[in-house]
C-alpha cells in the first residue's frame, strides 16, 4: 500500500501534463486519474483482432506497463480486422512486433513481449506481475484458464468475444467476492471448440474486433480508475448487423467454483 501510495505522489512531467491533457481535463480523471493509469500495469493476452485495438488505446491513454503475449505470427488473413500489423509484418511474431510499433507512440511505457503459449505451467509467471488482465484470445481453453487463474489471485479480468457479427464482453471484478465467473455463464468448457480458430471456419467482420476490444480498453481504464458503473455482473452483447447493444445479467451460480472459493 505505501508503495502504491508513493507512486501516486508521482510528478507529471511537463510533456505528460501536456500528452494526456485531455484526459486529464476530465473531472472524474484528473491528475489523480492519470497518475493511477501510469502506474497500472495491464497483460493483454492475444494480440489479434480484440488485443490490437485494446493495446493501441491502452499505449496512447498511459498504461504505465504492458504485456502483451501471443505465439502466434503474422498471416495475410489477419490484416482485414488486426489493425496493428501491416503487409510488411507477414510472418513477424505477433507479440514482440506488435510491442515496437506501440513503443513508437508511447515512450513513457513499459512494455514486456512474450512470444509463447500461455498455459497452466506458465500462467502465474507470466500474469503474477500484472494488476489486470484483458482476454482478446480465441479460444475457450485460455478463457478458462484466465477465469481461473484470476479468481485464485483476486484479480478483475477483462474478456471479450467475437463470432460472425456478433461479440461479448463481460468484466470479471474478483477483488469482489460477489463476482460471477465464466464458470456461472458456461458451466462445462466445450470440448468441440478447444483448438478451433473460429474466425477461420465461420468467418468475421473486420471491424467487429475493433468496436469490442475499444470497449474492453474502456471497461479496464474504468476498473483502474473505479468511475462508471461496472460491467461486473452484467453481458454486454453486440449485433452488429442490427447495431444493437443488449446487458444481460450474469448471476452467479450456486454451485460454481467462484462460489466455492468464497466459502
Amino acid at each position: 500500500m505505501v508503495q502504491r501510495a508513493n507512486k501516486i505522489l508521482m510528478k507529471l512531467t511537463k510533456k505528460q501534463i501536456e500528452r494526456y491533457s485531455r484526459q486529464i481535463i476530465l473531472k472524474k480523471v484528473g491528475v489523480i486519474g492519470q497518475k493511477k493509469l501510469l502506474t497500472s500495469s495491464v497483460l493483454i493476452v492475444g494480440a489479434g483482432g480484440l488485443g490490437s485495438p485494446v493495446a493501441i488505446y491502452l499505449t496512447a491513454m498511459g498504461i504505465g506497463k504492458i504485456g502483451i503475449i501471443d505465439n502466434d505470427k503474422v498471416d495475410i488473413s489477419n490484416l482485414s480486422r488486426q489493425v496493428i500489423f501491416s503487409s510488411n509484418d507477414i510472418n513477424k511474431k505477433k507479440s514482440s512486433t506488435a510491442i515496437e510499433k506501440l513503443k513508437k507512440n508511447n515512450s513513457d511505457i513499459k512494455f514486456k513481449s512474450f512470444s509463447q503459449k500461455l498455459t497452466s505451467k506458465n500462467i502465474e509467471k507470466i500474469a503474477d506481475e500484472f494488476d489486470f488482465i484483458v482476454d482478446g484470445s480465441d479460444n475457450f481453453r485460455t478463457k478458462f484458464l484466465l477465469n481461473d487463474y484470476c479468481l485464485k489471485k483476486n484479480k478483475i479480468l477483462v474478456s471479450g468475444a467475437i463470432n460472425k457479427f456478433d461479440g461479448h464482453i463481460y468484466t470479471f471484478n474478483f477483488t469482489q467476492k460477489k463476482s460471477p465467473c465464466l464458470r456461472c455463464f458456461i458451466p462445462i468448457m466445450p470440448q468441440s471448440e478447444l483448438d478451433v480458430d473460429n474466425c477461420e471456419f465461420e468467418g468475421i467482420l473486420g471491424v467487429l474486433g475493433g468496436i469490442v476490444g475499444t470497449i474492453q480498453a474502456n471497461e479496464i481504464v474504468k476498473e483502474i480508475l473505479g468511475i462508471g458503473e461496472t460491467l461486473c455482473g452484467h453481458i454486454l452483447i453486440l449485433d452488429t448487423l442490427k447495431l444493437t447493444f443488449r446487458k444481460v445479467k450474469l448471476n452467479k451460480r450456486s454451485n460454481c467454483i467462484c462460489n466455492e472459493k468464497n466459502k
